[in-house]
């Protein structure tokens, strides 16, 4: 079904319908139709078509209070006649395309050039070839035997390119299939709350079927598009359909356009669903921007002929969505850079390729030379031309000896060892707690200097509890005894706690003996419900007699109200108001308040003082929470104005202050110091008062007493950060951030406000990364414009794990230490393997230069070169991409933005073993044969037999290479460079898988590999130089890196390049004259390096389908992703269908360049 794409479940609609038309009283395109309307014109619509929307949920056969009844045949009738709530994902690329997409890259593809031409070569026996005086140049005549031989060179080249590419087309396939596991498991977690057979149940969204009654409140991400039926204050953000960010007030009467996609941004109420899936409006875009893939053309034809009312209708919504993205782009650039690894990366690749282009074009060049002035000029040979074929088989000799150094120069293990770390970082994150939604997130997160969090859930347990009580004058430590209180008062308070909260919100019996209750719904509420509870009262008789639809009016609770307030009609006719909310917004309403006695007392300001002073700073002191409960009677006539708040929400009677305390999580000290100890800045932002907040923060170990810190709140905060005009200046911002470590009674606004301060600063020498926490609607703006956002698997609401980039599922903060050690693991990871690689890198190609000028022939051939090239890079990639994190990660300090991918000390390292392994090969191969006592391999002719004086110095290459990789597990310079080996079995396994292939080479390779078999005592030395790495590796930890200050670091990333564009336009200045010839050779490198831009595309795949619902806001991000590399002038509009019809086409990088 998965598979199915958009067009063949339209047309299997179609005819369901045609068939089942009458079973209920109105068809999919009749609603599909009416959810196309707004407003006023929808109720004229449901007015004149239906009656009423009681009429449309008799018509789908169900109930607003009841739902439907749940039954499966019911279910699955609905999901046949009405659509599936989900939309066909994508077809994922097959094996053969991966295959096909990885020959594509241009080192391979002269590779293949090359070899078939040596191959043709090898099978065509011109006349002259028994002529001696064609190719004597290189001494020696070859045996018939071998002559026939010659074919196996070109035929070996081919197969380790075939071994090359099925590696590469395996990775992507095995990665591409990580990260659709990784997406259902998102889209499995999200739930929704609806009504079936009378009772609440959560049900997996694609269970959603039209007819379903759907409770939505606070923070709900819609599922599907519905018909509001009954609810209160309800407000819904449809920006992301409609691209205007006022918020849309709902109403049965007004406006009862519920729509897939948008967030709930206050209140809540019921829908009945009436299109789900394909059908629902943001599944109409997603078909009409062909999220279906290939047969696009073909559907758009399908869906205008269907309906060109519901085409010309979203026409103008994809042109509002386009000029959205150009706006969020402008405003989200720094979210857009290239992630900091990927950036010092990519700059890093382009400089090595352009060293290798020139190192192999010389090769070549010197080869010909030689060849030609040796053969033509010296030894004063005609050019017969029945001997062009001999010479043109030299020439493609020289040529792929060329070829191969370019192979071994340009490190295409790089992108491989990126994906592979961070993929397997990612599985085992999940491990952790931290379900990663961006890929490049988790490498970030390692180099976090700050972050800001929550404090309720995150820092504490989030389980509320009231633990003292201000009622009737007197203030009580912990829970009263209730025959101490008036009854009078009682029972008000058990009314108003009861009354005014959610109904969703419940205290049920522990799951498991002995454990506490399970605390569903809000958590305050939770609380308030508890001290109903402990005061041996009971809320649900009170909820029974007063059900919800009774309630007369209601004031949801929000960020500006800070107060939720509930009328409710009374027997006589008159109203009652209960209000619940903040203790200081709340009392300043409060004109009366209850006595002992259980009478309303006046009181008066300086009575609200002396209580502050006296019962709300001591609570707020030690760490509690403060709730205000109180309540207002109004007469029946005249009946007030109930939309104007302000003077509804007064004259209210306090009932009680009750001091709610919600304990900080156990292991969130020790947490919090790790982050300290690693460099990194924790700041906490609250809601909760100064008073509260500060106590918490102390007791987490945010603050230490004595420390020089600020604590602010919201309002002194905004003071200080804007100026006479109340604009915000970053220089403001910069004299506090540093030294502020609490922002409470903070908006999120405010939230907002110092991330985007604390990242745009440039008050520090390296520009700081910040993480924060978030979990309500009101952190989406934060977690956005942040560079990793956390969002709360369990308390978080819809709308902002949609913003964030990792998903924490156990709520809690020592989650996000473990992400900051995966993390800098990334980093070291891919150092480790960049220290490796570029080591080989450096000597493969030096002895092959040096080899082909000295003796016109590489000591390494082509073969073997690719061997090393293939198995070291793709199996090291392996071996070091996968070494577990630990402790001691977390006792550096961040790297930060500008610091170079190859510091001195590996830069050290990489010369260091450089010099040993050069100057071994080099005496190999120059007096090899006197100290092995075998015949020279130098100035062997074309086709000779393999010498074992070669084979000892490419078995040599490969054991030091072997020995190597141990060494470079450590990167830091430490000397015990086995520390943890056995923690990482892939290491131990692939550095003996290589062993035993590389004797199976040696052994029995032969012709192919150009190698011949060697005694015990050769494999012996072999294996003694090998070793000597590691000696070597001790010797070179002992100098001093402070002294080698001649030293260059490589792969810096400086401000300016943050910005893609401006690298593109600096590489193109910096190609003077002499370069010019090299310009094609460029072109090729770059299109060499869409290998990297591959993986950066894969993930930006999986991006752009982390979870439907969002996808389409963040399609246009995705979309300036993947073109970063090319220049971004394309309009938004167009590239937002391509980046979905092809996320893994590959921008046009060359172009760019060329």
């Amino acid at each position: 079904m998965g598979d199915m794409t958009n067009s063949d479940f339209y047309s299997k609609n179609q005819r369901n319908e045609s068939s089942h038309g009458g079973e209920f009283g109105c068809t999919m395109e009749e609603l599909r139709s009416l959810m196309e309307l707004r407003g006023t014109e929808a109720v004229v619509k449901i007015k004149e078509t239906y009656g009423d929307t009681e009429a449309i949920c008799r018509r789908l056969k169900t109930s607003p209070v009841e739902g439907l009844p749940g039954t499966a045949p019911d279910l699955e009738k609905r999901k046949q006649i009405f659509g599936q709530n989900f939309i066909p994902p994508k077809k994922p690329k097959t094996f053969l395309q991966l295959v096909w997409e990885a020959l594509q890259d241009v080192t391979l593809i002269i590779l293949e050039i090359a070899a078939i031409i040596s191959l043709g070569l090898s099978f065509y026996h011109p006349p002259g070839e028994s002529n001696e005086g064609c190719a004597t140049a290189q001494g020696g005549a070859e045996d018939e035997g071998e002559a026939e031989a010659g074919w196996i060179e070109g035929a070996a080249i081919l197969l380790s390119v075939i071994c090359v590419v099925l590696v590469t087309a395996f990775n992507d396939w095995s990665k591409e299939k990580q990260f659709r596991g990784l997406q259902s498991r998102i889209e499995q977690e999200q739930k929704f709350t609806v009504v079936r057979a009378g009772q609440v149940v959560q049900i997996p969204v694609a269970e959603i079927v039209v007819g379903d009654i759907a409770q939505i409140k606070y923070g709900d991400l819609l599922p599907a598009d519905g018909l509001f039926i009954q609810g209160n204050d309800l407000k819904i953000d449809e920006s992301s359909l409609t691209g205007e960010s006022d918020q849309v007030r709902k109403s049965v009467d007004k406006d009862p356009m519920l729509l897939s996609g948008t967030h709930v941004m206050e209140g809540s109420g019921r829908m009945v669903v009436t299109a789900v899936g394909v059908n629902s409006q943001t599944g109409i875009i997603f078909t009409l921007l062909g999220a279906g893939g290939e047969e696009e053309e073909k559907k758009d034809k399908k869906a205008k002929q269907q309906d060109g009312a519901a085409a010309m209708e979203m026409q103008p919504l994809k042109s509002a969505e386009g000029g959205d993205a150009d706006d969020k782009k402008k405003a989200n650039m720094h979210k857009k850079e290239k992630s900091v690894l990927q950036g010092k990366l990519t700059k890093l690749a382009v400089q090595i390729g352009k060293a290798g282009l020139v190192m192999s074009a010389i090769t070549v060049i010197i080869l010909v030379l030689y060849f030609t002035v040796d053969t033509f000029v010296v030894n004063k040979k005609p050019w017969l031309t029945e001997c062009t074929p001999v010479y043109v088989q030299y020439f493609v000799k020289f040529f792929i000896i060329g070829v191969t150094v370019l192979v071994v120069a340009v490190p295409e293990g790089l992108p491989l060892a990126v994906t592979i770390s961070l993929a397997y970082s990612v599985k085992k994150m999940m491990k952790d707690n931290n379900l990663v939604r961006h890929l490049d997130a988790c490498e970030t997160m390692g180099n976090a200097t700050a972050i800001c969090s929550d404090k309720t859930g995150t820092l504490t347990t989030n389980r509320m509890t009231v633990v003292q009580a201000y009622v009737g004058d007197t203030h009580y430590k912990e829970i009263p005894d209730p025959s101490s209180i008036n009854a009078k008062t009682l029972e008000l308070l058990v009314n108003a706690i009861a009354i005014n909260s959610a109904y969703t919100t419940k205290i049920l019996p522990p799951e498991k003996e002995g454990a506490l209750p399970r605390q569903v719904g809000n958590k305050t509420e939770c609380g308030l419900l508890g001290f109903v509870l402990d005061l041996r009262q009971d809320y649900e008789p009170v909820r029974s007699q007063m059900p919800e639809e009774k309630l007369y009016k209601v004031y949801t609770f929000n960020s500006v109200r800070k107060s939720m307030s509930t009328v409710i009609k009374m027997p006589d006719e008159s109203f009652r108001m209960y209000s619940k909310g903040a203790s200081e917004i709340v009392l300043k309403k409060c004109c009366k308040i209850l006595s002992g006695a259980g009478e309303p007392r006046v009181f008066r300001p300086r009575d609200r003082d002396e209580m502050v002073k006296k019962v709300i700073e001591p609570m707020a002191c030690d760490g509690l929470r403060t709730i205000c409960v109180a309540y207002r009677d109004f007469p029946s006539s005249p009946e007030p104005d109930w939309d104007n708040e302000n003077d509804i929400l007064n004259e209210l009677t306090c009932i009680c202050v009750v001091g709610i305390e919600d304990p900080v999580r156990p292991e969130v000290p020790e947490a919090i110091r790790k982050c300290q100890r690693a460099g990194i800045t924790v700041r906490m932002v609250t809601g909760d008062n100064i008073n509260t907040a500060r106590a918490i923060a102390i007791k987490c170990g945010i603050i230490h007493p004595g420390e020089d810190f600020l604590c602010l709140e919201g309002k002194e905060f905004n003071r200080r950060i804007r100026n006479e005009k109340g604009e915000i200046e970053q220089e403001r911002i910069d004299k506090i951030w540093p030294k502020l470590r609490v922002l409470a009674r903070s908006s999120p606004t405010d939230k907002h406000t110092l991330v985007k301060g604390i990242i745009d600063s440039t008050h520090t020498e390296q520009r700081q990364v910040v993480a924060v926490t978030g979990d309500g609607t009101n952190d989406g703006p934060a977690l956005k414009k942040a560079d990793v956002g956390f969002a709360m698997g369990i308390a978080g609401t819809d709308v902002a794990k949609e913003a964030s980039d990792i998903i924490l599922t156990d709520d809690n903060f020592s989650s996000i230490v473990k992400a900051v050690m995966w993390g800098r693991n990334v980093y070291d990871s891919i150092s480790k393997f960049l220290q490796f690689q570029l080591t080989v890198n450096v000597v493969a190609v030096i002895v092959a230069f040096t080899g082909a000028c000295i003796t016109q022939d590489s000591p390494l051939k082509a073969v073997q070169m690719l061997w090393v090239n293939l198995i070291m890079d793709t199996f090291a990639s392996l071996a070091l991409a996968t070494e577990p994190p630990t402790e001691t990660l977390l006792l550096r300090k961040p790297y930060g933005r500008n610091k170079p991918l190859i510091s001195r000390t590996m830069m050290k390292n990489i010369l260091g073993h450089a010099v040993y392994q050069l100057t071994l090969i080099f005496t190999l191969l120059f007096v090899g044969e006197k100290m092995f006592q075998i015949d020279s391999g130098r100035n062997a002719p074309l086709h000779s037999p393999p010498s074992e004086h070669y084979t000892i110095i490419f078995n040599t290459f490969v054991m030091m290479q072997l020995f190597n990789e141990i060494n470079a597990r450590k990167i830091h310079g430490e000397r015990n460079v086995f520390d943890g080996i056995f923690r990482n079995p892939i290491f131990c396994t692939i550095v003996l898988g290589t062993f035993a292939i590389q004797i199976v080479i040696v052994q029995f390779g032969g012709k192919p590999f150009s190698c011949s078999p060697l005694q015990l005592d050769q494999w012996m030395w072999c294996i003694f130089i090998g070793l000597g790495e590691l000696v070597w590796g001790q010797v070179i930890a002992t100098i001093p890196t402070s002294r080698l200050k001649f030293l260059k670091e490589a792969g810096r990333l400086t401000q300016k390049e943050e910005i893609p564009e401006e690298e593109l336009n600096e590489d193109v200045e910096e190609i003077d004259h002499a370069e010019r010839e090299l310009r094609r050779g460029q072109i090729l490198w770059f299109r060499g390096l869409n290998r990297i831009q591959t993986q950066i595309e894969v993930v930006n795949t999986f991006k752009s389908g982390a979870s439907f619902q969002g996808a389409l806001r963040r399609q246009s991000s995705v979309t300036s992703q993947s073109q970063d590399v090319a220049s971004l002038s394309s309009p938004s509009r167009v590239s937002l269908s391509n980046a979905l019809s092809s996320p893994t086409s590959l921008p046009p990088a060359a172009a760019g360049q060329g």
